[in-house]
């Protein structure tokens, strides 16, 4: 867990460090121009601004509707999806259904949905039974929000499209409140000016003081690739173009009326960005923990499954998940004859995830051909894609371990699942997991860190250890593990996601509905 000291480090950094180049810049321009030229500037560009913004408050005046009173709109263009977001979006409708069966429910998203189908997705997926009482307000435009259509200035870009994919929407329809379940931000002035509240809820920020951090640092990841993290000036750009972007953000986010964070990682980076006064409202997602937690603790099955749950995203790092298994075997091989060598290589995994389209079929299909070159064949490593929830549920419950490998992930609901599951979770020791998830059980003398729920890992190493320990742990010891992982799942239902989802909204809910 994130000591307070590192996360008053991370403040530091991200109020000062990273903006002295901007500071400096702003502090020269009187330098060049004098006073009285300065201040000139600076008041012919507060008019051009406020002259701008009037403009284009009257221009949305014109040219959206009314907003219509009673009616909620969730703004969600991928709602077919079958990830953790969406559980969030079902579980939200779910909720406003049982609670305010009196408001009238819009969704935007994609134009081949359908009421019906998208409720029936949500239940074969999620378990959630949702009404399909609903209307779909179809978003044509929806693609345009996908990052490959911007190889280039990519989170800009996306930016703009999220206005653009917002506002035909709009156009059909102002809800009195907007609901984005998505984290696109940069709409909400937009909403505002329609005259619609806004709710956002909030996955993980567009852009976060540790982007900055690696960026500045030249370090090379996923989404700061090694061309630029070789170059400084190339790093000094992009790092000119996050902190412009950064300010947007903020900026933007501070039109939410309410804010609704899923980790204590992402209301930390939340609170530094939007300008809002008020805190964000901490509404961890839900997990079908009571459907899980009905499984079984004890697995008593011929061969060990490990199991990993996510969608196949190049963010996810299912790369390392390989290598640390084959690894795991390779050290099997040289403890020779031994039960805990046996388990291992008897040990199959599982990789259960959903694939969005071609580029993600492409990286499915890099996946298996990286298992064969680490001579882990179709017998010891299994993909499953786009698997109905029975499924998934059938093999979360003969698991003994999952794995989860994403840095800074915002919440890790699949580490959830794991847990509630029965299965030890072997997660990524950043973000959700390290923060809200895999802690330790308090003790009841209140002395020190009480029973271990996990294993919290950065390398491949630390990851083939962890591997190589749950699956050769005894039966005791890991169903010790393993239910203390279930009563910590316990804090994750979906009972307390639509509780604690109505009290943080329920100030922007109209008193009675209009019929």
């Amino acid at each position: 867990m994130m000591l307070a000291s590192e996360g008053d480090a991370l403040d530091e950094d991200f109020s000062s460090g990273n903006w002295i180049p901007i500071a400096a810049a702003l502090c020269s321009v009187p330098l060049f121009f004098g006073l009285e030229t300065t201040a000139l500037i600076i008041g012919v560009v507060l008019a051009g601004c406020i002259l701008l913004l009037f403009s284009v408050f009257v221009w949305v005046k014109c040219r959206f509707p009314r907003p219509v009173q009673g009616v909620i709109g969730f703004f969600h263009p991928f709602a077919d999806g079958g990830g953790g977001g969406e559980r969030v979006l079902w579980a939200a409708v779910q909720a406003l259904q049982q609670s305010r069966p009196d408001l009238r429910i819009v969704i935007y998203c994609g134009e081949d949905s359908s009421a019906g189908s998208l409720s029936q997705q949500a239940s074969s997926r999620f378990n959630l039974k949702i009404q399909p009482s609903f209307h779909v307000v179809p978003l044509k435009s929806r693609n345009q929000l996908l990052p490959a259509s911007y190889p280039r200035f990519t989170m800009v870009r996306q930016a703009a499209a999220s206005v653009c994919v917002a506002a035909q929407g709009l156009r059909i329809i102002v809800p009195s409140v907007w609901i984005d379940t998505t984290g696109w931000a940069f709409p909400y002035p937009l909403v505002r000016m329609t005259g619609a509240s806004v709710a956002a809820y909030v996955h993980y920020p567009t852009i976060s003081t540790d982007m900055l951090s690696r960026v500045r640092d030249r370090a090379a990841t996923f989404n700061n690739n090694t061309d630029v993290a070789s170059s400084a000036a190339k790093s000094g750009l992009k790092l000119f173009y996050y902190q412009c972007m950064a300010l947007l953000y903020g900026a933007v986010g501070g039109c939410a009326n309410v804010a609704m964070v899923n980790s204590s990682w992402t209301r930390r980076h939340i609170s530094q960005l939007w300008w809002r006064r008020a805190r964000p409202h901490l509404v961890y997602p839900p997990a079908d923990t009571a459907a899980l937690q009905a499984l079984p603790l004890d697995r008593r099955l011929k061969r060990v499954y490990v199991i990993s749950v996510a969608q196949f995203r190049p963010e996810k790092d299912h790369q390392l998940q390989l290598r640390a298994f084959a690894a795991a075997r390779a050290r099997a091989e040289r403890l020779g004859d031994s039960s805990v060598a046996d388990a291992i290589l008897s040990a199959r995994l599982q990789l259960v995830g959903g694939c969005r389209g071609i580029e993600d079929e492409a990286r499915l299909e890099e996946l298996r051909q990286l298992a064969k070159e680490l001579n882990l064949s179709d017998e010891i490593v299994e993909f499953r894609v786009n698997v109905p929830f029975e499924e998934l549920h059938e093999l979360l419950g003969d698991a003994v371990a999952g794995l989860h490998s994403m840095i800074d992930e915002h919440f890790g609901i699949s580490v959830v699942e794991y847990m509630a599951a029965g299965a030890v979770p072997i997660a990524h020791n950043s973000g959700g997991p390290r923060e809200d998830i895999v802690l330790p059980e308090p003790r009841r003398d209140g002395c020190g860190p009480g029973q271990r729920t996990g294993f919290l890992c950065r390398t491949v190493e630390q990851y083939t250890d962890a591997i190589v320990e749950v699956v050769g742990m005894g039966q005791v010891e890991r169903l010790e593990v393993a239910a203390a992982a279930r009563r910590r799942a316990s804090a994750f239902s979906d009972e307390r996601f639509k509780n604690e989802f109505i009290e943080a909204v329920g100030c922007l809910l109209p008193s009675i509905a209009t019929p």
